[in-house]
């Protein structure tokens, strides 16, 4: 038997080493990888996927704190993906220790798993998607994915999400500036952490009168106040994302979000393996006979473009064949 067999057979059994290790295959995009992700897709699709977004020293962390207990009181199985800044170093996840969830870290029923954005815009890594699978596929009910927290251009998150949380505090300057380029339009609940500090009223006056301003939706986003700190009005976030999850379900929104998503990932992963089949063939002799054409003017980029698009659409689907072979 493979490791990759052993792998996913006590994958299968839910032991949690075996999770940790597909986690670190699928982040790493190993050839192992793909192997993984054709066994335990089957299994997918059953979790509710949440987004917590926001600025830095929002309180994310300790917001996903109070609600990891309130789901747990719910006996709901539950993982995070806390995706973190990379290490300019190791490359690794600089807050990998996720101190203010350390309390849940003895809980069966959680699993928390930093994440490396590796330099990725948009508040995610690259490997999102597929770890999501992998923790849905493990057979958790609620899967949670903190983003980095990079403001204004951080919306990658809804792409992944079913329902996307925005958190904001007050007293981080002009409200109106903070939320006002695309970030908002991503949400379908909004969080105004640390409300009982100065300004928390106004903040969501403010947030109400821009969603009044935006183009009708289907689900109006509801404002919630909270005070993460000791869990004040968390339970009420709770019932709004699961009233969210029910109105997906009603309303059709559910499978279309969810249609959305398979094509977005699609094609990202497709951009990927081309890319990297490109990259391949450009350090190749063909390759570099190519870009020699093309710097004596022999050849225009758009052809030899082309010629590289063919020649890594035919490598592709030669290691699609292989694969299929195994």
């Amino acid at each position: 038997m493979s490791r990759v067999s052993t792998l996913l057979a006590a994958f299968e059994r839910r032991e949690r080493h075996a999770l940790a290790r597909a986690l670190t295959l699928v982040e790493n995009d190993t050839d192992a990888a793909g192997r993984i992700m054709a066994r335990v897709y089957a299994r997918t699709g059953r979790a509710h996927v949440i987004g917590l977004t926001g600025p830095p020293g929002a309180g994310k962390s300790t917001l996903t704190n109070a609600m990891l207990r309130l789901w747990r009181a719910q006996d709901l199985q539950v993982a995070v993906l806390a995706i973190d800044p990379s290490s300019s170093v190791s490359g690794g996840a600089t807050l990998g220790d996720r101190i203010r969830m350390l309390e849940n870290w003895n809980d069966d029923g959680i699993y928390i798993r930093s994440m490396a954005s590796r330099g990725n815009l948009g508040g995610l890594s690259a490997a999102t998607g597929p770890a999501i699978h992998v923790l849905d596929a493990f057979g958790f009910d609620r899967i949670l994915v903190e983003t980095v927290g990079v403001g204004q251009a951080e919306v990658d998150i809804s792409r992944f999400a079913d329902t996307t949380v925005l958190l904001q505090v007050p007293g981080l300057g002009d409200s109106i500036q903070t939320i006002k380029a695309g970030v908002l339009e991503i949400a379908d609940l909004l969080v105004v952490n640390k409300a009982d500090i100065t300004g928390a009223r106004e903040l969501a006056r403010d947030l109400r009168t821009m969603l009044h301003l935006g183009p009708p939706r289907a689900w109006n986003p509801p404002i919630v106040q909270t005070i993460a700190t000791d869990a004040s009005n968390v339970q009420d976030l709770i019932d709004q994302i699961d009233a969210h999850r029910a109105h997906l379900h009603v309303s059709g929104e559910f499978q279309i979000r969810r249609r959305q998503r398979a094509a977005s990932e699609v094609r990202q992963l497709a951009l990927r393996q081309l890319g990297r089949h490109a990259d391949a063939w450009l350090s190749s002799s063909d390759g570099r006979h190519v870009v020699d054409e093309v710097l004596q003017r022999r050849l225009d980029p758009p052809t030899a473009a082309r010629v590289m698009a063919r020649s890594a659409l035919a490598a592709a689907e030669e290691q699609r064949v292989g694969l299929a072979d195994e």
